[in-house]
């Protein structure tokens, strides 16, 4: 591992900003290449075989820059290929699920933990495998929130109907019982103004974004990868569709977006990789 290498993140969107904003904070030295598969969102209805395929071409895409790790800064990418992508591929790539899980199990008091996700991340039951993995005495609650995504891509944080989709959505939390909500999306982490003003104090919020930085930098340290002082480094922005919402988003999660997005397509290969999926249908989960 180069210590100047690049650190590659992706995400279906602009959630995955999150993940930099964290890496940002803690390493400001470290160089970012960035892509948001903006064409194919939301990932959360999904086959698993196109998801597997998406995540392929983007590390591909990449290594290209050679980057010496890659955050896979979309829990359902996460949830259904990172094993194959850790299987493929070279690089370090460090997922969300783990971290988030970990995280919650040591935050909550009464047991009672609830994941917030898209539907094919709540579906994969990647959460429920992990939490049982990690602490098996902890009870999940899992709660699919298709709406939240759409309404983060387009700069819908704090209206009025956000408010109520998040209601209907946070409801049987709460009569649950939880006391640890996990973001099991890293949109999420936008709306957690209205999450925090729905379900109250008493119930912590888990950030895997912050948890799979903290990943990040105990395997920079491991392998001495850390990036070294110097001028600022030069940041990429990938697309592959629309590009209006990483500044509308950025802007608003970064205090400014001075920088510019490139759209790259990987639609044509993404069909082959889908075809081929469909016919080995390779196992997925956690």
């Amino acid at each position: 591992m180069n210590k100047t290498q690049p650190i590659g993140i992706f995400d279906s969107g602009v959630g995955g900003l999150t993940v930099v904003h964290c890496l940002w904070k803690r390493f400001p030295q470290e160089q970012v290449i960035y892509f948001g598969d903006t064409a194919h969102l939301p990932y959360g209805s999904r086959r698993p075989e196109e998801i597997i395929a998406f995540g392929t071409e983007i590390v591909s895409f990449l290594l290209q820059f050679a980057v010496k790790a890659v955050v896979a800064a979309c829990n359902t990418s996460s949830s259904l290929s990172l094993p194959y992508l850790r299987e493929r591929f070279p690089v370090p790539i460090i997922g969300m699920i783990g971290p988030g899980v970990r995280a919650a199990a040591r935050v909550t008091r009464n047991k009672r933990v609830g994941v917030i996700a898209t539907k094919a991340t709540v579906e994969s039951g990647a959460y429920e495998k992990a939490f049982q993995e990690c602490a098996p005495d902890i009870r999940v609650y899992s709660q699919p929130c298709p709406l939240f995504v759409p309404l983060i891509e387009n700069g819908c944080i704090e209206e009025k109907e956000t408010y109520q989709v998040a209601r209907t959505y946070l409801r049987p939390l709460r009569e649950a019982g939880i006391d640890t909500l996990v973001f099991g999306c890293t949109h999420y982490p936008f709306l957690a103004p209205v999450i925090r003003q729905i379900l109250g104090d008493g119930v912590r919020l888990v950030d895997p974004a912050q948890e799979a930085v903290k990943e990040l930098a105990d395997m920079l340290k491991l392998k001495e990868g850390k990036a070294p002082a110097g001028e600022g480094p030069r940041h990429l922005f990938f697309a592959s569709g629309p590009v209006t919402s990483f500044y509308m988003v950025g802007s608003r999660l970064l205090g400014g977006f001075p920088y510019s997005v490139e759209h790259i397509s990987l639609d044509g290969r993404v069909e082959d990789h889908c075809r081929r999926l469909s016919l080995g249908r390779p196992q997925v989960g956690g």
